[in-house]
This record gives structure tokens, sequence and C-alpha cells, in this order.
């Protein structure tokens, strides 16, 4: 038996803001408050069914340090730089963390500090198939 990658979760101290935050940048669309503030935001309606939801648990305390996990985005349309302005214009920041500027990723942080990545993308292969 396996599990299946249902939900990704991040403590957050402004719901609000980041409901606004991550609906924007994953198309995502919030449909759930719980009674202690939380969110609960779901992926478009024609999304495949093993997307992940986000929930957006708030916490009164802040960020401190680096994320021990991160989310890693994709664009769709392949345009990273495209994409980071567009994420930027939402809120988010860039975050330095030695790169050297040959990476294929882009890392950022939203308007809280949470990190992730912006990564260049890749046609999908099968796992252990030789990369073109």
């Amino acid at each position: 038996m396996t599990v299946r990658f249902a939900q990704w979760t991040v403590d957050v101290r402004d719901t609000d803001r980041m409901v606004d935050f991550w609906s924007q940048a994953l198309g995502y669309h919030h449909v759930d408050r719980g009674e202690d503030g939380s969110a609960k935001l779901l992926p478009s309606s024609d999304a495949p069914p093993e997307v992940p939801t986000l929930w957006l648990q708030k916490t009164g305390e802040p960020k401190h340090g680096k994320n021990h996990n991160h989310l890693d985005l994709r664009p769709v349309d392949g345009d990273v730089d495209r994409e980071v302005e567009r994420l930027v214009a939402l809120g988010a920041r860039h975050v330095d963390i030695g790169q050297t500027g040959t990476e294929s990723f882009v890392v950022l942080a939203d308007p809280e500090g949470n990190e992730f990545c912006v990564l260049r993308s890749e046609p999908r292969r099968a796992l252990g198939s030789p990369r073109p």
C-alpha cells in the first residue's frame, strides 16, 4: 500500500493576505475557513484529481529561519521570467541562498517569508529514463 500527496500545509499569520497571494499564485480558490482562522484552498475544477489542496494554518508565531521543506512550482507555459515577475507583483520576493545564477530554478518567498522555487520547465519523463 502507498499514500498519495493530498494537501500541503503552510503556517501563516495573516490568513487573508496569504489566501489572496496563494490563490492568485496557484489559480486556486478559497473554499473553507476553520474556526481558528485557517483556510483551505482548492485547485481549479479542471485540475487532475491528484493535485493537492493547500491548507493555510493560522499561527501566532512568526517564521524563524529557513523552511525545512518548500514547494517547487513549474510555470505551465514554461516562461520562468514572466512567472517570477507575476509572483513578485503579487507580493513574493527574491531570496538569496547563495545561488550562482546557473541554477535551473529561482528562489522566492511568499509575503510571510515561506520559501518556494520556480523551476525551469522540462518535458515530463518516466522515472529512470535518460534526460533528453
